[in-house]
């Protein structure tokens, strides 16, 4: 039988023991309902030859707190923070994260991370591709592959951007009244679908153009009448100058698309327009690109047709919506 002070004995050794063993234990000890964090990795933005911008979005830390989050990237598959990585603060929510060090040309997968006391946590994998060098970029990180044809370097595809160079946005103009009486700048898409960029680039009118603020990517510029005809003459005058500009093949063009061989690399899409009154016309058939000339009251413009192998020259209402070519500097 006990005596009553063996049982205080017992009770002090029992709390030294607890005592003892809550001292030695971690100091931030992991509970077993601490998960990693859940997280989205955001879509990738402003793409260059060697640069992108990009992020995520934190939205449980999984019960312990976010010490280190960022993306990570790699040129293969299922990138991990042992590959190439940002470190963007700390904390659930959004961030932002700026990845450098890119090869031009090359095809990359990245993912968001964030780390607790648990583990890392990763978000949704996003592929992209960095862009060539040579390649234009405009004020919202559209790219561009440029072709040289004779003493110029040209823009191989046309115009999408929607700010002016100086970061001002072109107005988006969709009702047919609204654009018939305008005298300043303004962008559509065909058909006011924006499905067509990706193929057909963005319609412009001749204000939009000739806005100081510029609409051209730095380096470039809108061509002027003159600059267009010296196109033409190199690729052998009006006749037959069309075929060598436009895209080969039914893929883009009505058939038959007569003379076309693309032999300049020019790659000219039947975009088709928009008239002054608001109507559009002619995707498919028609390639109209405007110039920074004016003629009176109208702009010049230079026609690529499916059903002619040559390149017209009209002069156009300054609100109708062309395609627009760039060339460099």
């Amino acid at each position: 039988m006990f005596k009553k002070s063996d049982v205080a004995l017992l009770f002090a050794l029992a709390a030294f023991i607890l005592l003892l063993f809550v001292s030695c234990g971690d100091d931030d000890p992991v509970s077993p309902n601490d998960k990693v964090p859940i997280l989205t990795t955001a879509a990738v933005s402003t793409i260059t030859q060697t640069t992108a911008q990009c992020g995520g979005n934190i939205i449980s830390d999984g019960g312990a707190a976010v010490t280190a989050r960022g993306v990570c990237w790699s040129a293969s598959p299922t990138p991990t923070i042992a590959d190439s990585k940002t470190t963007d603060g700390v904390g659930a929510g959004g961030f932002t994260s700026s990845v450098a060090g890119l090869t031009a040309s090359t095809p990359y997968y990245v993912r968001a991370y964030a780390t607790n006391s648990v583990g890392t946590g990763y978000g949704n994998e996003v592929a992209f591709t960095t862009f060539a060098l040579g390649t234009v970029i405009d004020i919202d990180g559209n790219g561009y592959q440029t072709v040289t044809i004779g003493t110029q370097v040209w823009l191989a595809e046309n115009l999408k951007v929607t700010h002016y160079r100086n970061g001002e946005a072109i107005p988006n103009v969709t009702y047919d009244a609204t654009w018939s009486g305008l005298t300043t700048g303004a962008y559509c898409e065909y058909n006011n679908d924006i499905n067509n960029v990706a193929t057909y680039g963005r319609l412009y009118n001749w204000y939009a153009v000739s806005d100081s603020r510029n609409i051209a990517p730095a380096g470039c510029h809108v061509p002027s009448d003159a600059e267009w005809q010296t196109l033409v003459d190199y690729l052998g005058g009006g006749a037959v100058a069309g075929g060598k500009m436009k895209e080969t093949g039914t893929t883009h063009w009505s058939s038959p698309n007569i003379g076309a061989t693309n032999e300049s690399g020019f790659s000219g899409l039947p975009g088709g327009y928009r008239y002054n009154y608001g109507y559009y016309d002619a995707v498919g058939n028609v390639a109209l690109y405007c110039s920074s000339t004016e003629n009176n009251s109208s702009a010049w413009n230079r026609i690529l047709s499916y059903s002619l192998a040559g390149v017209g020259r009209g002069s156009d209402n300054k609100r109708y919506g062309w395609s627009v070519r760039c060339v460099k500097d």
